[in-house]
């Protein structure tokens, strides 16, 4: 453990936050609506957990009862996308992770007969930094992200250099991080983040074929274009390859 999360620990035990009620408390969520994430359930029960530490990473074999993939579904709003996902994927297990209370909710009536589903109320970029184990993951789905297009809100757009660094930290090697999002200067931005990080290959989306979300419904409604970009986790070996192949290009 690093010697900031050494602090965070002490700080959060000092406050008294490790104890999974209080948390619950100062989330929101009512206990009767949680279980401990480390408390084997057999796929019963509420699908909606909290972490007994804030800075101890998710015993994901005790959690869902069993060791399968994990697909994470990132800002799963009110789980329309999470749970079809899930059902067409009963070998994988799925996590959607969600801020507000409202959307939790409704995720977890739509959850509650669907037994390879979990969800967690946390900040996104916190839950893959500290709480989902290295090499844990198999998919990621950041879906329609919120775009922040006033020039004052960018710096709370999700999709950064920070935030690429703890996917791949979450990430299987070949792991794949999926975007989706209406906003084109959104997304040119993650694309130029994205080839800064030779963590990651931008792979051609041409055949995704997923279950819509709420959002995607709304803007294809609307008429709107969906801009796809799909990520995969690469070697050290694969990132010096194309690092080559560039300046290869270049020398052309």
């Amino acid at each position: 453990m690093s010697i900031l999360d050494n602090a965070a620990h002490d700080s959060f035990r000092l406050l008294g936050l490790l104890r999974w009620p209080l948390l619950s408390f100062l989330l929101s969520v009512p206990a009767r609506e949680v279980q401990s994430s480390h408390r084997p359930e057999g796929f019963r029960g509420s699908p909606i957990i909290e972490p007994e530490s804030l800075v101890k990473r998710l015993d994901l074999e005790k959690l869902f009862g069993r060791n399968a993939p994990l697909h994470v579904d990132l800002g799963c709003g009110e789980g329309s996308f999470l749970c079809a996902q899930a059902q067409r994927m009963p070998a994988k297990n799925f996590l959607g992770i969600e801020r507000l209370l409202g959307r939790v909710r409704a995720a977890a009536q739509k959850a509650a007969t669907i037994g390879n589903v979990h969800l967690l109320r946390m900040e996104i970029s916190y839950a893959v930094g500290y709480l989902l184990p290295p090499a844990s993951v198999e998919t990621f789905y950041l879906l329609f992200p919120d775009p922040w297009p006033k020039r004052r809100h960018l710096q709370r757009r999700i999709a950064n250099e920070s935030f690429l660094r703890a996917i791949s930290q979450a990430l299987v090697q070949g792991g794949i991080l999926l975007i989706a999002t209406d906003h084109l200067s959104y997304f040119e931005k993650i694309k130029e983040v994205v080839r800064a990080n030779l963590d990651f290959a931008i792979v051609d989306p041409a055949s995704v074929d997923l279950p819509p979300s709420r959002f995607a419904r709304v803007f294809e409604q609307r008429g709107a274009a969906i801009h796809w970009l799909e990520l995969r986790k690469i070697s050290d070996s694969e990132a010096h390859t194309d690092v080559a192949k560039f300046f290869e290009k270049l020398r052309e």
